[in-house]
C-alpha cells in the first residue's frame, strides 16, 4: 500500500517532465526562470540604490571590485548544482528515484562542506585576495568588511546555488521560483534596516545578502524533505561514491568554466572600452543593461528546458526528445528575433531613455545592434550547451563553456588592433557566432549516437 502511494506521488511530481504537452511542460519551466531573473534585476537595481544612498564612491567601487570573489562562490555553486541537477534527471528518467535521493543529499552536503574549505582557505589569505582584487587605498577596508562576510556565509551561498539547481532538476520550477524569490525579499527589506538602522554600512549590504541565501536554503530542504518524493538532503542518504562525483564534476565543470570565463571576457571587454572614452563605456553600459532582456529569454529557455531533455533522454523517449528540443528552439528564437527587431526599430529612443549626450547616442545605437545581432547566436548557443549537460556528454558541455571565452581573447584583441573600436564592439557577436557554429557540428556529431542510445531498451 505504501509503495503504491509512493509511485502515486512520484508521478504527480514528474508530470511536467513525462506526461504534460510539450509546450504546456517548456511553459512550466521557462516562465519561472524568467520571473526569478527579474526579480534579480529588482534586487541588483535595490541594493546599488541603498549602496549609493550613503553617497560613499569608495563603497561603490568597493561593490564593483567584489564582483570577481562572488562570481567564483556562483562557479563553485553551479560546479555542484548544475552537475547533480542534470544527473537527477537522467535517473528520474530511467525511473530511479532512490539514486536521485542519494545524488540529491551528495550535492548538497558536497556544497556545505565545500563552503567550509572555502572559508578556511580564504580567511587567512584575505589580504592577498583582496589586492588580487585590486582593492586600495579607501577601497581597501571597504571590500575586506564586504568580502568577509561572504567568506563566513560562503557555505549557505554555495549550497543556495547547488539546491535550486536540483529542485528544478525534478521539474519543479515554481518551488525554485519560490526559493530564490524569497530570498531576494528577504534580502531587500533587510538592506535599509542592515545598512541605515544598524549603521553596518557595506558590510551590512554583504549580510542582507547571505541571510537572503540562508534563508533560500532553508526553503529548498524544506520543499525536499517535505514535499518531494524523489529527492533528499537526508544525511541518512548521503552515500558519497566515486561513480555519483565523476557524473555530477563531468557535467558541473562546464557550468563553472562558463561563470570564470564570463569574469575575464566582462573584463576585458570593459578595459578595452575604456581607451575609446567614457562615451564608449557609457554606451556599452546601456547596451547591457537594455540587451539583458533579451539575454534572459535565451538564458530561460536554455535553462528551464534542460530536465525536460535530461528525463526524456533517459527515458529513451526519442519522439518527446526530439519535440522538446524542437519547440524550445523554435520559442527561443521567435520570442528573441520580435523583442530584438523591435529594439532595433527604438534603438535611438532606447538609448535616449538613459542619455542626453548625442555621442553616447550615436555610439549607443551601434554598440548595441552588435548586441542585438549576438542574441540569437547567444541562445543557441546556450541551448547547445544545456543540452550537452543534459545528455551527460561532460566534454561537448565543457567545449562550449569555454570556447566562448578562449576565442573572444584573440578576437577582441586582433579586432581592437585592426578596426579600432568597430573591432571591440563586434568582437563579442563574432566570438558568439563561431561559437554557435561549433554547437552546432558537436550536436550533430552525437545525434546518431544519442539516437541509438534513445533506442535502445
Amino acid at each position: 500500500m505504501v509503495e503504491s502511494i509512493e509511485k502515486i506521488d512520484d508521478q504527480a511530481s514528474l508530470y511536467y517532465l513525462e506526461e504534460a504537452p510539450v509546450s504546456k511542460a517548456i511553459m512550466h519551466m521557462v516562465i519561472p526562470m524568467m520571473l526569478s531573473f527579474i526579480v534579480t534585476i529588482i534586487y541588483n537595481i535595490t541594493d546599488a540604490f541603498f549602496i549609493g544612498k550613503l553617497d560613499n564612491t569608495a563603497m561603490m567601487a568597493s561593490v564593483t571590485l567584489a564582483l570577481a570573489f562572488s562570481c567564483v562562490l556562483m562557479a563553485l555553486g553551479h560546479l555542484f548544482g548544475v552537475g547533480a541537477g542534470t544527473y537527477v534527471s537522467r535517473l528520474l528518467g530511467e525511473g530511479n528515484s532512490e539514486s536521485a535521493k542519494i545524488v540529491c543529499s551528495v550535492n548538497f552536503w558536497s556544497s556545505i562542506l565545500t563552503g567550509v574549505i572555502f572559508m578556511a582557505l580564504c580567511l587567512p589569505l584575505l589580504s592577498p585576495i583582496l589586492q588580487l582584487l585590486g582593492a586600495q587605498g579607501d577601497t581597501l577596508l571597504y571590500t575586506r568588511n564586504y568580502i568577509l562576510v561572504f567568506v563566513i556565509g560562503a557555505p549557505f551561498v554555495i549550497a543556495n546555488l547547488s539546491l535550486e539547481e536540483t529542485v528544478r532538476a525534478e521539474g519543479a520550477s515554481t518551488a525554485s521560483m519560490i526559493g530564490l524569490t524569497a530570498g531576494v525579499v528577504v534580502n531587500i527589506i533587510l538592506d535599509p534596516i542592515f545598512i541605515f538602522l544598524l549603521d553596518l554600512d557595506i558590510m551590512g549590504a554583504a549580510l542582507a545578502s547571505v541571510l537572503g541565501n540562508m534563508v533560500s536554503v532553508a526553503w529548498f530542504i524544506y520543499y525536499l524533505q517535505r514535499k518531494s518524493s524523489v529527492q533528499s538532503v537526508a544525511i541518512k542518504d548521503f552515500k558519497p561514491s566515486k561513480e555519483i562525483y565523476k557524473n555530477i564534476i563531468k557535467v558541473g565543470i562546464s557550468a563553472f568554466l562558463l561563470d570564470g570565463f564570463m569574469v575575464i571576457t566582462t573584463l576585458l571587454f570593459n578595459n578595452y572600452s575604456m581607451l575609446y572614452g567614457n562615451s564608449v563605456v557609457a554606451g556599452l553600459g546601456i547596451s547591457q543593461r537594455v540587451i539583458q532582456i533579451i539575454d534572459f529569454v535565451g538564458m530561460g529557455f536554455s535553462m528551464g528546458a534542460v530536465p525536460l531533455i535530461a528525463y526524456s533522454y533517459s527515458a529513451k523517449n526519442q519522439e518527446r526528445l526530439r519535440l522538446i528540443i524542437k519547440t524550445t528552439a523554435l520559442y527561443m528564437v521567435g520570442i528573441t528575433l520580435g523583442l530584438s527587431l523591435i529594439l532595433f526599430a527604438l534603438r535611438s529612443q532606447v538609448i535616449g531613455i538613459f542619455s542626453i549626450d548625442p555621442e553616447v547616442i550615436a555610439i549607443g545605437q551601434t554598440i548595441l545592434v552588435a548586441q542585438l545581432c549576438s542574441t540569437i547566436f547567444a541562445g543557441l548557443s546556450a541551448l547547445f550547451t544545456g543540452i550537452f549537460q543534459a545528455f551527460g556528454t561532460g566534454v561537448q558541455s565543457t567545449v562550449m563553456s569555454s570556447l566562448r571565452g578562449v576565442i573572444f581573447i584573440p578576437i577582441l584583441i586582433y579586432g581592437n588592433l585592426i578596426f579600432a573600436v568597430n573591432g571591440v564592439i563586434w568582437a563579442n557577436t563574432i566570438s558568439e557566432g563561431l561559437t554557435c557554429l561549433v554547437g552546432l557540428i558537436l550536436f550533430l556529431g552525437i545525434s546518431k549516437k544519442i539516437n541509438r542510445s534513445t533506442h535502445e531498451v
